[in-house]
């Protein structure tokens, strides 16, 4: 083919493309992390942000966790009104959060009351969309004071982790959430309430030194990773090669550290169920 109907062709194709293109819509597949495959979009909604070739749980928005979890119209925001300030002066910290808060990203972990199945729990969902969903002061003050209203309301709180540890921003304060969140958790559990704690991928760092191991019963989705450092970071340290699946909630629950993993699909009607057990 001469080289001048290869331009004639290549110029129909791209008239063709911008002719067409603004008809297309953007986002209509997304690649599922584990395998590889692009999946029609809505087709993930529809099953939860699970992929439905593999199974695969992926990150999904507070805002679909709750419409998973709760019935509609019963959710209540609680501790909205506690931001985080940039008491350190950390370089380039305080432009972060105004630009998270700009975007309406109201902090590490969304908090409140709800109705499950008409039982009333009180609930927490971490938020990777800020920094990471790492732990600051805010962040903890929000859990402290939701174990403490679980104590004078009697409720039960369900909390969801996923994080990447503890905020390096805030330094030693960010540190003492977790002597905070643990006496709070203390407190909750010596008044005889019941906590769960959902571990979802990934929950590491100081949540997983803190608040998100502490529940009474610990669940966990498929194959997240739980852990305080990574895996690369151990073998480093004891130069040593880890097991296979090592920080997986496979592994946790084999070694006892996890209760039980449970599909999304599946999480609301086991939730009753733990709840309705309790006497809720």
């Amino acid at each position: 083919m001469s080289a001048k109907i290869q331009d004639i062709i290549q110029n129909f194709l791209k008239t063709r493309k911008n002719k067409y293109q603004t008809y297309i819509p953007d986002n209509l597949f997304s690649q599922c992390p584990n395998c590889k495959k692009m999946v029609y979009k809505k087709k993930i909604d529809r099953n939860q942000g699970v992929c439905p070739d593999c199974g695969h749980h992926m990150r999904i928005s507070n805002q679909q966790w709750m419409d998973i979890l709760f019935d509609g119209e019963t959710v209540q925001l609680l501790f909205e009104e506690y931001k985080t300030l940039d008491v350190l002066n950390f370089p380039g910290y305080k432009d972060k959060l105004d630009k998270l808060y700009g975007k309406n990203v109201n902090e590490g972990i969304t908090t409140g009351k709800a109705r499950l199945h008409g039982i009333p729990v009180l609930f927490g969902i971490m938020n990777t969309d800020f920094i990471l969903g790492s732990m600051g002061s805010v962040l903890g003050e929000r859990v402290a004071r939701l174990f403490e209203k679980g104590k004078a309301q009697r409720l039960p709180v369900i909390i969801i982790s996923r994080s990447g540890g503890a905020r390096m921003q805030e330094g030693a304060v960010s540190l003492m959430q977790m002597n905070k969140t643990a006496a709070a958790i203390k407190r909750f559990s010596n008044a005889g309430n019941l906590y769960v704690s959902l571990l979802t991928n990934p929950t590491t760092g100081g949540v997983t030194a803190s608040f998100a191991m502490l529940g009474d019963i610990i669940m966990a989705e498929p194959y997240a990773l739980i852990g305080f450092a990574g895996p690369r970071v151990i073998e480093q340290t004891i130069k040593q090669k880890l097991p296979e699946g090592f920080q997986t909630s496979e592994f946790l629950q084999e070694k006892g550290f996890v209760d039980m993993i449970c599909e999304r699909q599946n999480l609301k009607d086991t939730l009753q169920k733990i709840l309705k057990v309790h006497q809720y």
